[in-house]
Order: structure tokens, then C-alpha cells, then sequence
């Protein structure tokens, strides 16, 4: 189940910035707030004094508040990019390959201690300082094409079947927005069954779930 969010801590009495978990402290104190109390509400005051620094430690890990969400939304592609694209010099068959990919990054998105995904509708996203994101982000949804082609999938179908899959992928963190109790493992299974039906492949069956998660294990090792 997804835990609530835990209690800031206490201002710091001095200069923090060399602390070595001072960046990640920022993160999380980040990650809640955007996704608790809002992005154009939260100040960069309050991210540091949840994350017990002063705003000017904060200012030497990030200089700006759009630099903070930049990170946080990173995090929530780039783990599953670079699985993609060990998944794409694989020999495994499409159908595994999928669901691995599908099931990695739905529970990615779905087991953070925040709900990063809800974020990505913001209107800030579409700023110059998100642009490495946008394209991480379309650089990921292509891979989810190229494996949808792969299952075997009419190329003049492939890019629907392609957002559809994406879509059903990152559709976890409006559940999971309106479900604060959801049983995430439980979502990512079907979640991850459903991309496969979706492309039209065969129901997915235990022996295919269980090579997919031997190729996970193998790739993430």
C-alpha cells in the first residue's frame, strides 16, 4: 500500500549545503509538497525547511524551483529508459520483453514514497527547463513502440497501440491519486497483463510472467 507522507523536520541552525544527503533531503521535501500541497503553491522557503536546510543550501543544489522539479520528474523516466533500452538489445521474445517493461515501470510510478507521475500535467512542464524531460520522456514511449512493433503489430496501428499502452502505463498515478490505499503490487501485475492484451498479444499466462521477471532480474543485477 502507498505510505503517507512523513513529517518534515525541523529547520537547520546552520549552513548545509556540503551535507551529503542535503540534495536528496531537498528531493523529498520537494516530492511532498508538489504532490501534497501543490507546485505553485509550494515555495522554495518551505522545501527547505521541510528538508531542515536554509533556503540558501537549497539555492547551491538548485537554482531555481523549476530545477527541482526537473530532477523529480527525471526520476521517474530515466530508471525505466535505461532498462528499455537493455530490453531492446535482448533476445527475449516481444511479449516478455513488454510486459517486463510495462511491470517495471508501472511499479516504478506507482511504488515512489511520492506520486511524481501526478505532476506531469502541470503547466510548467511544457517550460524550457523541462525539455530534457519531455524528450526522455518521448524517447521512452518510442521504445514502448518499437517493442509494440515487435510483438507484431500492423505498422499503420503501431503509434495508436503505442499511446494506448503508454496511457495505460502512466494512468497509475491518477489511481493512485484517488486511491491513497491502493494495492500497488496488485495494480502493476494487471497493469502490466493489460499492455499485452491491449497489443493484441495472447493472455498473458505464468510462464511468460515468470521469464519477464527472470529478465528483470537479470537486467537490473
Amino acid at each position: 500500500m502507498v505510505k503517507g507522507a512523513g513529517v518534515g523536520r525541523p529547520r537547520a541552525s546552520g549552513a548545509a549545503a556540503n551535507r551529503p544527503d542535503a540534495r536528496q533531503a531537498v528531493l523529498d521535501a520537494a516530492g511532498e509538497l508538489f504532490t501534497g500541497a501543490g507546485y505553485a503553491a509550494t515555495t522554495t522557503r518551505a522545501i527547505a525547511e521541510r528538508a531542515g536546510l536554509r533556503q540558501a543550501s537549497l539555492y547551491y543544489h538548485f537554482p531555481a524551483k523549476e530545477d527541482i522539479l526537473a530532477a523529480l520528474l527525471a526520476e521517474t523516466v530515466r530508471p525505466s529508459l535505461a532498462l528499455a533500452a537493455r530490453l531492446a538489445a535482448g533476445e527475449a521474445p516481444a511479449a516478455v520483453r513488454l510486459w517486463a517493461l510495462a511491470y517495471a515501470d508501472i511499479r516504478l510510478l506507482g511504488g515512489a514514497r511520492h506520486n511524481l507521475g501526478a505532476l506531469y500535467l502541470l503547466p510548467e512542464v511544457g517550460s524550457a527547463n523541462l525539455a530534457r524531460f519531455r524528450a526522455e520522456r518521448a524517447d521512452l514511449k518510442a521504445a514502448y513502440g518499437r517493442l509494440v512493433a515487435a510483438a507484431g503489430v500492423a505498422p499503420e496501428a503501431v503509434a495508436i497501440r503505442a499511446d494506448l499502452v503508454f496511457g495505460l502505463v502512466e494512468s497509475i498515478a491518477v489511481i493512485r491519486r484517488d486511491d491513497p490505499a491502493l494495492d500497488v503490487e496488485a495494480h502493476v501485475r494487471e497493469g502490466a497483463d493489460g499492455v499485452v492484451r491491449l497489443v493484441g498479444l495472447p493472455e498473458p499466462t505464468e510462464e511468460l510472467r515468470a521469464e519477464a521477471h527472470t529478465l528483470l532480474a537479470t537486467l537490473t543485477d
